[in-house]
């Protein structure tokens, strides 16, 4: 197939350190020619093939961002839980007094899946408009079979809408409901049965909250072994306000990725790393609930591989911009330039168990952006990192 376009740029970043040159397979004085919908070329400009198409922009190319862990299907406000954290209470106080999850699942329920949906759609091509090309969506603001099932489908039907490839989580066990303080076994009965039943057609992956104020260890494990017999792939939300030991059980379970590990020890960090199980870091979460940062630096020397997520949620994380995170990643938590990019690329796809996504690699379809920097920046990763988070560049689609 010949070229229907090439596109000159100053830096392409393709994630791929076996196409281009260090771990972010950087590509100088690039150019990348497409035809059909796929990349057919990469490589110098002085190699470039011909085109009818030719374009020179002074941007950084790289592949659609990848927001691996969010909660972007929901209806309700919880502002004025955001007032009382900033009065002193804590994130947990308020979930156990029946507010935080529980007062969205009350208005979730009410809501109609056309009106979840268009408000999800928002959501997303809110993200869209910033380059995130896949989204993971989870359920968990419905906890009963119809409502948990309605979330994914308004998911799914959001994607299409705004623009965005989606894969759905289910999320039952993030709370225990209202009607079911008194009998939590009834409660995690009902997430193993009528609830999977209901949800595992329109999901991708099984997700479980094991932390004080949610579920236990045990609890955890069973749900995300019937998720798992029920062919979804295992996540887990672990180690965020106590330390419990999820990471290391989701781990054993082969699981995709743990999410949050601010309180993660040792052990779980080797069992993450003999499983090659993704650490997914949540910097917006961190910093609205004013949190301790995960031990990235022993994450690192494990080997753990790290994507970095919005966790777009109404309560703890009301982030949609996905470059915000990756330079809170390095400014709050101390991930590196290159760890933050490939963590909202490569490493977003890895957890998601699809390596081809948040990639360049010819004969892949053509989902990349270009990002243009402020005028008398040189491209560079760090500048990138720097300017983006802060809302400076502008992103087009390739």
């Amino acid at each position: 197939m010949e070229p229907e376009r090439v596109l000159h740029l100053p830096l392409l970043l393709t994630m791929d350190p076996t196409v281009g040159s260090g771990a972010l397979g950087a590509i100088h004085d690039a150019a990348v020619a497409t035809g059909g919908g796929k990349i057919l070329w990469m490589g110098p400009s002085d190699q470039a093939p011909t085109a009818p198409n030719v374009e020179h922009r002074e941007a950084v190319g790289l592949p659609a961002l990848v927001d691996c862990h969010t909660h972007t299907v929901w209806a309700g406000s919880r502002a004025d839980e955001f007032q009382r954290r900033l009065a002193g209470a804590s994130y947990t106080e308020i979930l156990e007094a029946g507010g935080g999850i529980l007062s969205t699942v009350r208005a979730t329920r009410e809501a109609s899946e056309a009106e979840l949906t268009s408000l999800a759609a928002e959501r997303m091509r809110r993200a869209r408009r910033r380059g995130v090309g896949t989204m993971e969506v989870k359920g968990g603001y419905g906890l009963e079979p119809a409502t948990e099932a309605r979330m994914l489908r308004a998911a799914r039907a959001a994607g299409e809408v705004a623009g965005i490839r989606v894969f759905t989580t289910f999320l039952g066990a993030h709370a225990i409901p209202s009607e079911h303080r008194a009998n939590r076994d009834a409660y995690v009965a009902d997430v193993l049965g009528p609830q999977l039943e209901a949800c595992a057609p329109h999901a991708d992956f099984v997700d479980a909250y094991v932390d004080r104020g949610a579920f236990t260890v045990e609890e955890g494990r069973r749900v995300l072994e019937a998720g798992r017999a029920r062919g979804l792939g295992v996540r887990i939300h672990a180690e965020q306000v106590a330390f419990t030991g999820a990471a290391a059980m989701a781990a054993e379970l082969g699981a995709l990725s743990a999410d949050h590990l601010e309180r993660i020890d040792d052990a779980g960090i080797e069992a993450m790393a003999e499983a090659g199980t993704v650490a997914v870091m949540l910097p917006g979460a961190m910093l609205y609930l004013k949190d301790i940062a995960p031990p990235v630096a022993k994450l690192r020397a494990a080997g753990v591989p790290m994507a970095v997520a919005t966790d777009l949620n109404p309560g703890s994380s009301p982030v949609v911009d996905l470059w915000t995170c990756a330079t809170l990643a390095c400014v709050t938590m101390g991930l590196t330039v290159e760890e933050a990019l490939l963590g909202i690329t490569a490493r977003g796809g890895d957890a998601l168990g699809r390596p081809d996504l948040g990639r360049l690699r010819v004969g892949d379809p053509a989902s990349w952006i270009t990002v243009d920097l402020p005028p008398g920046e040189p491209a560079s990763a760090a500048a990138l990192v720097q300017f983006l988070g802060a809302g400076f560049g502008a992103v087009r689609w390739g």
